[in-house]
Formats: C-alpha cells, structure tokens, sequence
C-alpha cells in the first residue's frame, strides 16, 4: 500500500492516495480533458505546499486515462484490490484497498459505470464533471458526490430562460449519451406547469444528417433551438448550421459547449443568429498560468521514456500526444470544469485534514484512514474556498451553485449576461441584462427580433395536430361506405342467406307431409325461416352515414326477429323432450300443451313481449348517431350509440338461449338417428362463440370497422341457424329419401318408447 511522501520535517508516514480519472495516455488527445489534469495537478501542489492543511503530509496520486468502459476494468479492480488481490464481503473497517479517494470520471456515463464498483468498499468518488441527475440516487451510488451540478439545476436555469423571452415553441437537440438524454427527460418533465411547447426533440449521433435535422427545424417554423449535447456533437451540428446557411436562429448552447474557443471565430458563426450560452461561474485560480509555464519547461527537461525516469516517480504522466501543446492553448482553453475539479481535490484534503487531526504543527500519526471514514468526512464539507462555499446535499450534490449566463458577442467573445444562483437564501437567485443581447443580424432587441413568440393553443374538436406541427388539420370523419369491398362482401351474403332461405321454404312446402319437415317443427319451420331472413336484413342498416332510423332498424330488426327465432327453439326444445318423455311419464300434461297448442301461445307471448320492451325503450331513449372524438385523435367515427337500457331486452333472449341449453340437454340420451337437441345444442354453440368474439373486439377496438364486425355476427347468427339447423334436413330430404319414411320415425320412437319402459 503506497505512501504519502513526507515532508522533510515529518517524523511518520500516512498511508493513502488519491486517483484521478480521465488523464493518463488518451487515445484521442481532449485539449480540454488536458487542461483539468493539469488543475488537478496544481490543486495537489498547492495543498502539499502548504502548511495549513496537511502539514508535514503529502497527497500522492495516479492518473488513469478512461477512455473505454469495456477495457479499463483491469485498472478499476487494481485500484480497488490490497496486495494484488480483492476481498469481498469483508466489513469496510476492516478493508484498506490500493486508493482511499478517486477524482472523475467526467462523463456521466463513465461514473454510472464504475460507481458501484468503488461503492462496494465506500470509496468516495468526489466528480468534477458528472451532472446527470441520476447519480444523485444515493441507493446506486453511496459513495459518489460531486462539485459540479446536477442536470436539474441547469434544466432549470434554460427553462428559466426561455421563460423570462417568452419563447413558447421550442426544439431540443441531444446527444446519445446519458448526460443529454437524462437532460432531455428533465425538459420534458418540467415543460408540464409551463406554456412552453416542446415542438422537436432529436438525438444526434455518428449517423445523424445534420442537413434533415436542420431542414425539419425549418419546416417546424421553429426559431429556439436548445443543443444540450456533447461538446464535439454540439460542435459538429453547428458547423452544419453555418455550412447549410442556417439564418437567425437563437441557439442556448449547454455548458459542455457554451465557452468553447474555437466556434465563435468560425466565419459565418455570426449569420446563424445569437447563441447565449450556461455555464458555471468561470472562478480565476491565482497562479494556476505560472504553473503551466512552468509545467511546459519541466516537461521539456523530463526524459523521454520510462525507462530513462529516475524510479519512474513520473511515469505515469507522461503523454506523448502532449508535446505540441503550448501554454497558452491550456490557458486558452475552456475553463467551464476547472473549479469543479480544483474544489474536488480540495474537499479530498479537506476531509483528510479532519481525520488526521491537522493543526499548524501537524497530523496525527496514529489514525490508519480507512475509505469510508473519508468519505464520511467528505459529507460533512464546509469550507470556503477562492470566496466560494464548499457543502454537500444528502444526495451528495453542492448545496450552492452559481451559474453565468453568456451571450457570444459582434466579437467573438463569450460576454456574462446574466447569472444564477441555486443558492435558495438569496433574494434575486435568477437576472438577465436584456440590452447586451443584440440578434446578430439585424441588432435589434432580442425580444422582437425575428418572430411572434408561438403559443402552444388547443385545436378544435373538429381538428387535430401532428406533433410538433403548427397548425390543426381537420380531422377525417369516418364511417362505413356502401361501396366498401368489405360492405359489398356482407350485403352479397346476406342476398345469399335471404335466397337459400327461400330455397329451403320451397323445399319445405313441397315435403310438408314428409316426416322430416314434420319432425323439424312442421308449420314453426316456416315461422323460424321467415324470422331469420327479416333479423338478416338488419345487415343493410350498418353502412352508410349514421341516422336516427338506420340506428333504429339495425338494432330493431334483430333484436324482435333473432328472440322469436330464439323463442321457437326454446319450444321445439321443450317439444322434443315432451314427445319422447312427457308423453309417457306424464301424458295429460302432453295432452293438455297438444290441445291448447302450446307452443304457439308461447311463441306468441314472447313476441308480444320483446315487441313491448324494444318499442318502450326505444321510443324512450333510442339508438343515435354519435361521433366519437376520443379513440383516435386524426378520426372522428360516426357510429349508433346504444343506452345502458339495452340490457332489459337483452335479458329475454339470455332466458330463451338459457332454456334452449336446459331442454337440450334434458335430450341428451334421445334416439341417435332422431336427435334434434344436438342439433340446438351446435347451433348454441356458434351462436355464443359469435357474440363473444365480437364482445372481445369492440373492447380491443373502437375504428369505423367495428360496425361491420356487428354486421358479421348478425349474419354469422343467421347462418348458424341454417347450416346447423335446416341444412341437415334438407341433405335427407334430398340425398336420403329412405330415412322421410313414416315407418322409419315409427320404428325408431317405438324402439325408444319400448326401451324407456323397461328401465
């Protein structure tokens, strides 16, 4: 386990070491990522040249470059591990791992990655760069904490922004990774209590056509565009903006991007319209460009390998893709992290300051510092530093932050205009000076220099707006036409059904004597056929626009004819079980019903009966045309609406379909060859399946279509009736004259009588 490096006058050793992400052999050589290595640095000397904080202590550091998330585990878990080994499930005072303190890494993504490993131990994490707001979520990420802010606050600060213009129609431009994307949720989510339109969001990646993007933002009419993206996606969509002639736009550029240097001296940056920019509050460090020119000589003294470095004490940072950076690119360079990361390093001190008992004489020697009493202490910051205050939250965020609001000025430069305080104690947190912004084209008043504000109104009931559009588009009314394929396939069936059904009458009539019509119900053969084809015409009524009438008779037809259809069964039902049963176990009754011709009577009430239910709901409160506006928001369907009183009519032929079971099944061991509750009972069977899948789909479904899926179960019924019914009959009466015998139906209900008797 490494040591700090003692001063001359100490007379003990402290064990720890602080790592620092981000910095070490980049692949890819960040001028930027560059520059807070070397404020890292610098924050260290300055603590290990002083006598105030860690007296006759000095901080000891790795740097480590995280550039891949995938390939950089070897070194998290060498970082984590004691004498080449990790032990797991071991109480955190009794664990000392390799580092007790890790500064970094910038992106959130890289820290939401590493996080849980280094809290498995409590090793605190004190982020420099870090802003989404989910790692606030001190259940994942215990150990994290970080000087720079929360996407919430910065959130915030845009919307305020766009608020105190009054822009109202606005466009979001992100970047793929999870700073932006979580920056994007918390847009969307704030946007409810406001008036502000989010008109178009769009996620910029390696594949994005920036020249689409921008031709969308044209077409929206949209003038506020916010990019909160990654500095070099935000850069490259810019550069796009100038290439593709993009003119007085007011762009708010996010904080990885707001100070950047190189932007503002493109040629035609200025065309592209006013670019105001957030970002923390840039804080000076005294002596911090003395220390880069002197870093630059002692580096160029510095030998150029390894192996050629005394003990290799600075072998790890050497950075050969640094050689051609100047002092003056570091100095120049944007400072938006800086004092996010020399506080970082300060409040790592600080918290070792306290637990080594510093005083101006010194640190105790007998405290072995373990990481989470650092991190314990790292909590409980409170100092000042460079005039700021240093605290944490309890999720570990800083309790105050100050913002600046910059406006790229006629010369380039990023000019403060405003500022922001999270501080909630101060009086006026939130200010704008509005006469330094000047639209870079025409120089006039930010406020009236291009357009209207947009407002975000609702369209009519009649209308609807695509996402993102400007104006409403009348809404399409939808119902079912006569000259719909589907419509024409349904009423062609119902010419159909209607001819075979005559067919069958005709070929009833003809065998009226025979056995077979007799059996099937003789005369309430007729009665069953000529209901069925006036329930069918029902089909006609279901296309075409809605009216109070075809509403009417839709539902009136097949709801009076379909019962006495329902009706006749129940008594031929009854009748069966009577012939075969009642007439021998109890023959008065079946003399008294064969007299009084009782299924007649019973037909006849139960007509009667609907006939009054369907005339005194529907004259009360019948089927109407009504448009439904809420299923879907380009539609308006015109469809009949039926009243919660259907339910009374309804009632009748569940008690009819009800007795149809129960008398079918009382005829279950009737003779094999004369068996007409089968028959019933199959036709039951298609009739429930029908009226449960249409059940099924108008709860699944609400589109124009719905009605023909009602115009298919009342044909489906009628068919039912035929194929399950009639058509088995009609195949003896044609194809087996041998079985329309009076000798055949005698000897098989004799055969029955007989077998009856003798149990």
């Amino acid at each position: 386990f490494p040591t700090f490096t003692q001063k001359s006058h100490s007379k003990r050793s402290v064990s720890s070491l602080i790592k620092h992400f981000k910095l070490h052999m980049p692949v890819s050589f960040t001028l930027s990522s560059y520059r807070m290595f070397q404020v890292m640095r610098f924050a260290v000397q300055e603590i290990n040249n002083s006598s105030l904080i860690l007296p006759n202590v000095s901080l000891g550091y790795e740097i480590f470059d995280h550039c891949s998330d995938k390939f950089n585990f070897q070194a998290i878990l060498n970082m984590i591990s004691r004498n080449g080994s990790i032990q797991v499930l071991r109480c955190v005072n009794e664990y000392l791992s390799k580092v007790i303190a890790v500064a970094g890494p910038f992106r959130s993504m890289e820290s939401m990655t590493v996080a849980p490993m280094f809290a498995m131990n409590l090793i605190p994490m004190v982020n420099y760069g870090s802003s989404s707001s989910v790692l606030s979520d001190k259940w994942k990420y215990p150990s994290f904490l970080r000087t720079t802010a929360s996407n919430k606050d910065l959130i915030h600060l845009i919307i305020l922004i766009i608020q105190h213009f009054n822009w109202n129609w606005v466009a979001f431009v992100s970047s793929g990774d999870e700073n932006s994307q979580n920056g994007l949720q918390l847009f969307k989510s704030k946007l409810k209590d406001t008036k502000i339109c989010l008109a178009y969001a769009k996620e910029l990646n390696e594949m994005s056509d920036h020249y689409e993007i921008l031709q969308q933002l044209e077409g929206l009419s949209i003038e506020v565009i916010i990019v909160f993206a990654g500095q070099s996606s935000a850069v490259a969509f810019i550069k796009s903006a100038i290439k593709h002639n993009i003119h007085s736009k007011v762009w708010i550029a996010g904080d990885s991007w707001s100070l950047n240097k190189n932007l503002p001296r493109l040629s035609g940056i200025k065309a592209i319209g006013t670019i105001i920019g957030i970002t923390e509050t840039v804080m000076p460090l005294p002596g911090f460009k003395d220390f880069v020119y002197l870093s630059q000589t002692q580096r160029n003294n510095r030998p150029s390998t390894c192996e050629q470095t005394p003990s290799r004490q600075t072998c790890n940072q050497a950075c050969d893709l640094c050689s051609d950076v100047s002092p003056q690119e570091i100095i120049g360079e944007n400072p938006s992290y800086s004092f996010a990361t020399y506080s970082a390093i300060y409040a790592m001190a600080h918290a070792l300051h306290n637990l080594l008992l510093c005083d101006i004489k010194g640190c105790s020697d007998n405290v072995t510092v373990y990481p989470f009493m650092l991190l314990r202490e790292l909590k409980r910051s409170n100092f000042t530093i460079l005039n700021r205050h240093i605290e944490f939250d309890s999720n570990g965020d800083p309790t105050s932050t100050s913002y600046a609001i910059v406006f790229w000025n006629q010369s380039g430069q990023a000019e403060k205009v405003g500022s922001y305080e999270t501080d909630p104690t101060l009086d006026v947190p939130f200010s704008i000076n509005n006469t330094q912004i000047h639209c870079s084209s025409t120089g006039d008043d930010i406020m009236h220099a291009w357009y209207d504000p947009y407002s975000c109104i609702d369209c009519r009931k009649t209308e609807w707006s695509k996402p993102g559009s400007t104006f409403c588009t009348q809404r399409s009314v939808e119902y079912i036409l006569f000259t719909d394929p589907i419509a024409i396939t349904l009423m062609f069936s119902t010419g159909v059904l209607l001819a075979l059904t005559l067919a069958i009458v005709i070929l009833f009539a003809l065998n009226y004597d025979k056995p077979v019509v007799k059996s099937a119900g003789g005369p309430m053969c007729f009665l069953l056929l000529g209901c069925v084809s006036a329930s069918s015409i029902s089909v006609f009524f279901f296309f075409g626009k809605p009216t109070v009438t075809n509403c009417v008779l839709r539902y009136f037809l097949f709801l009076l004819f379909y019962t006495v259809c329902l009706g006749c069964f129940a008594v031929r039902s009854f009748q069966i079980v009577c012939i075969f049963k009642m007439a021998t176990k109890f023959p008065k009754i079946h003399s008294w019903w064969v007299k009084h011709n009782g299924q007649w009577w019973l037909i006849a009430i139960v007509f009667v009966l609907q006939l009054l239910l369907l005339t005194t709901v529907f004259t009360a409160s019948p089927p109407t045309p009504v448009s439904d506006m809420t299923s879907y928001r380009d539609q308006i369907i015109l469809k009949c609406a039926m009243r919660r009183t259907v339910i009374m009519f309804l009632l009748l032929t569940i008690v009819l379909a009800s007795l149809c079971f129960i008398f079918s099944y009382m005829g279950k061991d009737l003779p094999k060859n004369y068996n007409e509750s089968k028959a019933i009972t199959l036709y039951l069977l298609f009739l429930i399946l029908t009226w449960i899948t249409f059940c099924t789909a108008s709860i699944l479904y609400h589109g124009k279509y719905l009605q023909l899926f009602n115009a298919m179960s009342v044909l489906s019924s009628s068919y039912s009736i035929l194929f399950c019914y009639f058509l088995p009959k009609c195949y003896i009466i044609i194809f087996q004259p041998q079985k329309n015998t009076q000798q055949h139906f005698q000897g098989i209900i004799q055969r029955y009588t007989q077998n009856i008797s003798s149990k």
